[in-house]
């Protein structure tokens, strides 16, 4: 079951993305459309007609899936998940180096893993073989 589970919320992701680009003209990177609605720059005349409904509409739905989820499953009563303890502090510079490297990559992990390489972008490709071995590479030295 769960790999099938697995399966289907890989596939949704995929035609998400897919659907993205087809009806908007947009790339589903998750970078991007957080620091554009929440830093609007000046907007193409498109997104003048569109506006930024359809950004905050798909961050509402990234964030809010897993509760409907939750919900739809009954999960959420009989399972609580388990974090490590960390500090606030090593959580905020943590998050703020991959708000930097999603800056500097231009794009965050979902957005060249996802939707680069299903357009088959050369610096996609390059930065998710970059991503996944510094990811590996720290795996196994903290562990």
């Amino acid at each position: 079951m769960s790999l099938l589970m697995s399966f289907l919320g890989g596939s949704l992701i995929g035609l998400a993305a897919i659907g993205l680009m087809i009806f908007n003209g947009r790339i589903a990177g998750i970078s991007g459309i957080l620091s554009s609605a929440l830093l609007p720059k000046e907007r193409a005349s498109s997104d003048k007609e569109t506006g930024l409904a359809w950004q905050w509409f798909f961050l509402f739905g990234l964030v809010s899936a897993g509760f409907v989820y939750a919900l739809l499953s009954g999960s959420s009563s009989h399972h609580q998940p388990q974090f490590n303890q960390v500090s606030t502090p090593l959580l905020i510079i943590g998050g703020l180096l991959v708000g930097l490297g999603s800056n500097i990559g231009s794009g965050c992990t979902s957005g060249h893993g996802i939707c680069g390489i299903g357009r088959l972008s050369p610096r996609s490709v390059i930065a998710t073989g970059v991503f996944m071995l510094t990811g590996m590479l720290a795996a196994v030295l903290i562990h």
